[in-house]
C-alpha cells in the first residue's frame, strides 16, 4: 500500500496491555503514513544490549522504568513518528503527563480474552512468569485499564480484526479527532 497523503501533526504513542499490538499496529500504522516507526522496548534493549528479562532479572523493575523514561523522552524530541511502549511506561505519571504533553496518546483496548489468547505461549513476558499467568495477566489487565483509559484516544481490538484494520482504525480514529495533517510532498 503506497503511504498515504497524511501524516500526523505530532508523534503518535501506542499504550496498553502486553498483547494489544501496539507494535505490529503501530508499524502498519507508520507504514499506511509513511513515517517512521519506533518501539521503546527495542530501542531499550538496543541501548542495554540485553533482552528486557534480563534487565529485569538483573537489575530490576525500577531500573528498567527509569531507563524506559530516559528512551520515550528522547524518541518523543525526534521527528514525528509513530511509538510502541512497552505495557507498564504509562502507568508512570510523569511518562503519561510526557506523552500527552509532546504526542497524541491511543489506547489500544484489548478485552482480556484476546490479551490472554496472544501473550499465553510467550515465554519473553517476564511480568507473567508466575505459577499462574492467567490471574497475574487478569490482576494486571484490571489495575492497568483505569490508567489506560486516561491516553486522548482509544482504539477497540476485536479478534476478528487484522492488523491493517487496526491500523486504518487508529488513522481514522486520529482523522475524527483532527490530528493529521496534509504531507509534504
Amino acid at each position: 500500500m503506497p503511504p498515504n497523503s497524511t501524516t500526523l501533526k505530532r508523534p503518535l504513542v501506542l499504550v496498553g496491555m502486553m498483547g494489544a499490538g501496539k507494535t505490529a499496529i503501530g508499524g502498519a500504522v507508520a507504514r499506511s503514513l509513511g513515517i517512521p516507526f519506533l518501539d521503546s522496548d527495542e530501542e531499550l534493549v538496543r541501548a542495554a544490549d540485553r533482552s528486557i528479562a534480563e534487565i529485569f532479572e538483573r537489575d530490576g523493575e525500577a531500573f528498567f522504568r527509569a531507563r524506559e523514561t530516559e528512551i520515550i523522552s528522547r524518541l518523543l524530541d525526534g521527528e514525528p513518528a509513530v511509538i510502541s511502549t512497552g505495557g507498564g511506561a504509562f502507568l508512570s505519571e510523569p511518562n503519561r503527563a510526557m506523552i500527552n504533553d509532546k504526542a497524541t496518546s491511543v489506547w489500544l483496548k484489548a478485552d482480556l480474552s484476546l490479551l490472554w489468547s496472544r501473550v499465553r505461549h510467550k515465554t519473553t513476558r517476564p511480568l507473567l512468569r508466575t505459577d499462574d499467568p492467567l490471574a497475574t495477566l487478569t490482576e494486571i489487565f484490571e489495575a492497568r485499564t483505569p490508567i489506560y483509559a486516561q491516553a486522548q484516544l482509544s482504539v477497540e481490538a476485536r479478534p476478528e480484526y487484522s492488523i491493517e484494520d487496526m491500523a486504518q482504525n487508529v488513522i481514522a480514529t486520529l482523522s475524527e479527532a483532527d490530528l493529521l495533517k496534509e504531507a509534504d510532498t
